[in-house]
């Protein structure tokens, strides 16, 4: 009989987690400041910090399947309704409620078209365009709604190990497929501006979802391979390099998810943060169980951060630019990401003690 996983356990998946998330809060902040019109010493810093912690949604969707893969893979009593009833309330309640608060409070952070009507909200509120950072969600939960298909191909690779490199291969094909189709019709392509919802389909971040998955099947070959993770770490000296290639003032829409550089170099970051959960959970270290507690409330802390990365960039960020452009990210940044969780925590024991009183009465 196999044994309940433990939820208590950190795991690789919280810290790929909270590293995504606690990088991901950057990205708003820089992107206001580029907006600001810097020197041209301060947009070279920005876009080099920006593709350091582009990392960021390859390693939140490596880390969500490789627990959820840990969790519920060998647990048969699982059935896909439960498996969705506390993905609802884990995921997609927090989804709505902020994809609300942007919609009706902060309107003007839509991406694409503003709505005017009721069919304009709606499509607003399922395409991920509510706010800059949501159209992450509309993807995520793609992956969440196709675990069947992830629970199949690891009891298909677990039988006979050696189907492990078939999905494998097969995964990377789709990938290096995908990624020259996006070079060539989206990015810079004749469907730049048509097609940019793909960004925020399911195959857009396969590699990864399929990577995680066979990451925890095959843990000890995984373990094994995290000593050889550090050559991917040239993918940030490449994907640089073809940020600036297109000169003057920076923009940061040529610094795309999809690109064989950037590709390379989220999987190194992963890579380290792997080998970071190794060394300190294997040996206990007080960090990992901050880790673990935090990334619980990383998802929830990253639906808020736009939220207060806004606030504060329109009360003091904006203004403290143009005197002090470092010292006004890092503050806005550090403000961010406290006020994130801050947020995330506090709803959260707040709807379980409404949660309780009302079991109780």
């Amino acid at each position: 009989m196999i044994s309940s996983p433990s939820m208590e356990v950190t795991d690789v998946g919280d810290y790929l987690k909270l590293g995504a998330c606690t990088a991901v809060m950057a990205q708003p902040i820089l992107t206001d400041a580029l907006a600001s019109g810097p020197s041209i010493a301060t947009q070279t810093g920005i876009g080099v910090v920006y593709n350091l912690v582009k990392y960021t949604a390859p390693a939140f969707i490596f880390g969500i399947l490789y627990t959820t893969t840990r969790l519920t893979l060998n647990q048969t009593a699982l059935t896909y309704t439960d498996y969705l009833r506390q993905q609802w309330h884990a995921l997609f309640i927090p989804t709505i409620w902020w994809t609300m608060i942007y919609l009706i409070l902060m309107p003007q952070l839509q991406q694409g078209s503003q709505y005017h009507d009721w069919r304009g909200f709606f499509w607003q509120f399922v395409n991920g365009n509510a706010a800059p950072h949501l159209w992450y969600n509309t993807m995520m939960l793609q992956f969440i709604i196709l675990m069947p298909l992830f629970w199949a191909l690891g009891r298909w690779c677990q039988s006979r190990p050696r189907r492990g490199w078939i999905v494998f291969g097969g995964t990377t094909l789709v990938a290096v497929l995908w990624l020259w189709f996006y070079d060539q019709q989206v990015f810079h392509g004749p469907h730049s501006r048509d097609w940019y919802l793909l960004d925020r389909l399911f195959i857009s971040f396969q590699i990864f979802g399929f990577y995680g998955m066979l990451a925890w099947v095959f843990r000890d070959t995984f373990q094994r391979m995290l000593n050889k993770w550090w050559p991917g770490l040239l993918g940030l000296i490449w994907t640089n390099w073809e940020l600036f290639s297109y000169g003057f003032p920076v923009n940061l829409r040529n610094a795309p998810y999809y690109k064989p550089s950037m590709t390379g170099y989220a999987l190194a970051v992963i890579g380290l943060l792997a080998a970071l959960c190794e060394i300190q959970a294997c040996r206990q270290r007080p960090f990992s169980k901050f880790v673990h507690f935090f990334a619980g409330m990383a998802y929830k802390a990253y639906l808020a951060n736009v939220f207060w990365s806004e606030l504060l960039w329109r009360g003091f960020g904006r203004t403290l630019m143009v005197k002090a452009p470092w010292l006004s990210i890092a503050l806005c940044y550090g403000l961010t990401w406290l006020l994130s969780f801050t947020t995330a925590f506090g709803l959260h024991a707040g709807w379980m003690r409404l949660k309780r009183e009302y079991e109780h009465d």
